[in-house]
């Protein structure tokens, strides 16, 4: 498998973000290896909580969350998916699959950073992947915060904005990975947040992961990881501990979908499910503190 690495300098001096990075290796699914990133703040011993971003972010978009989390006695882990951030990045798009996506994550927080007592915080593609890890190993996790995000099995029809979304994302020449950050916020991003957002990607051949995320959500019931998330809901409607549903009140794409979650997933019953007033689908740009504080309340009442 081909791969790029966006180098360090593209890094160095971002606003608000001054984390040391951390590097695994996990296996490409093609005989070779991938190196990815994630941040690792707080004390190794404190509970930990996994902040899963998506489409087209990176860990960057947690900034304002991780000293939150650490001021309250957290231990924050925030990865960077395969195609994203300080991650490698294949060059095909056919290399990214939603399968190998879930494998490459698991490699990354089961097998090579091996937590365990993990509190969920997952939006976007976050949930897509954090969702099926949940199902996967659900005695990894102590509790889910799940943000403007879902977990489609492409038997009911895909809403209005996201197939707009996504033919956008096919159709656009060059694709502005911080405008469209900017654009799914309530509020309006600084020039130098949103060159933050575009730090990964140097060029167009940096972004095939980023052009492929809309074309894997699941929008028919023939698609083939239909059937994977289909059992993967079989499991966390059982799931038992707290999970809890923190949307934004301005986000179009995902509207609606913590219904279902609330409804189905036993650990849902009885949480203090939240709506987020001012935050759109990156809530953690608009409201992160808030959405943190939500995350250490609920800890706290564990």
């Amino acid at each position: 498998m081909d791969t790029l690495r966006t180098p360090d300098e593209r890094f160095t001096d971002l606003p608000g973000f001054a984390f040391e990075p951390h590097y695994v290796e996990i296996p490409d699914g093609d005989g070779g290896v991938l190196r990815v990133h994630h941040l690792d703040e707080g004390d190794r011993d404190a509970p930990v909580v996994l902040l899963l971003h998506g489409e087209p972010s990176w860990s960057y978009l947690y900034r304002h969350m991780i000293p939150v989390l650490v001021d309250a006695g957290l231990r924050a882990v925030a990865p960077d998916l395969v195609g994203f951030g300080r991650s490698d990045k294949p060059t095909m798009r056919t290399d990214y699959t939603y399968a190998r996506h879930v494998q490459w994550l698991s490699a990354h927080v089961f097998d090579q950073l091996d937590l365990h007592d993990i509190t969920l915080v997952c939006q976007d593609w976050g949930g897509l992947l954090g969702l099926r890890l949940v199902a996967a190993q659900p005695d990894r996790f102590a509790a889910v915060v799940a943000a403007n995000t879902f977990l489609p099995t492409g038997d009911g029809k895909a809403g209005d904005a996201f197939m707009a979304w996504q033919k956008f994302s096919q159709e656009v020449p060059e694709m502005p990975i911080g405008r469209i950050v900017d654009g799914g916020c309530t509020t309006a991003l600084p020039a130098e947040v949103i060159a933050a957002y575009d730090a990964p990607f140097p060029d167009e051949r940096y972004k095939e992961g980023a052009r492929q995320f809309p074309l894997l959500v699941p929008t028919s019931a023939t698609d083939p990881e239909g059937p994977a998330n289909r059992a993967a809901w079989e499991v966390l409607a059982g799931f038992e501990r707290p999970f809890l549903c923190a949307f934004g009140d301005s986000d179009p794409v995902t509207a609606g979908n913590e219904r279902p979650l609330i409804e189905r997933i036993a650990g849902a019953a009885g949480q203090a499910h939240t709506t987020i007033v001012g935050g759109a689908h990156f809530l953690q740009e608009d409201r992160g503190p808030e959405l943190a504080q939500v995350v250490v309340d609920l800890i706290a009442t564990r």
